[in-house]
């Protein structure tokens, strides 16, 4: 999620809250927290979706490995001084053509797997958002805040521990999605 997508949704539900805290004075309303990437991380159909674009991801670095390993090859091949000066110009032609295809295909596949990672992440936030959504009717929470991550945006500061459900959406998430 983005910086401005974080501040945008911090700010609606700091909105939303504003709005609705007057009309449950007389009441007690719950939020709570989880750790969407957590979910992802830990349930079984998300350690299958990341193991699987894992493996996507590998079988593409094959071939650019073994068109990495043809260039080094070419390279050597053309750095052996037993070459005619035809011969290494030859050598020098295909060496860039297959330089130039290395490099298409390696933009290409980068393309594809980070188009696989954004559909990935696409699908399983709405699957996510369902499990949250059934633990919270469940459990009467008006809403559940995800908390982000140190590495990109830490959305919620503070949050005492009992109001963290992250281990009851993975426990949901997995019976939704088996």
């Amino acid at each position: 999620m983005d910086r401005t997508r974080a501040t945008s949704l911090i700010s609606a539900v700091a909105l939303w809250l504003a709005m609705v805290s007057p009309g449950l004075s007389d009441e007690t309303f719950k939020v709570a927290v989880m750790n969407q990437q957590v979910v992802i991380e830990q349930s079984k159909a998300g350690k299958r979706a990341l193991e699987e674009l894992k493996a996507y991801s590998m079988t593409r670095q094959k071939i650019i490995n073994a068109d990495d390993q043809e260039l080094k090859e070419l390279q050597q091949a053309i750095q052996d001084g037993k070459l005619t000066d035809r011969a290494k110009q030859e050598k020098q032609g295909q060496f860039q053509v297959k330089m130039e295809a290395y490099q298409r295909r390696l933009a290409d596949f980068n393309r594809e797997i980070q188009q696989k990672q954004r559909e990935m992440v696409v699908e399983y936030s709405k699957k996510v958002q369902a499990a949250a959504q059934a633990v919270a009717e469940k459990n009467g929470f008006v809403a559940i805040i995800d908390k982000g991550v140190e590495v990109a945006i830490k959305i919620v500061l503070y949050h005492q521990p009992a109001l963290d459900l992250t281990d009851q959406v993975v426990k949901e998430f997995d019976r939704q999605n088996k």
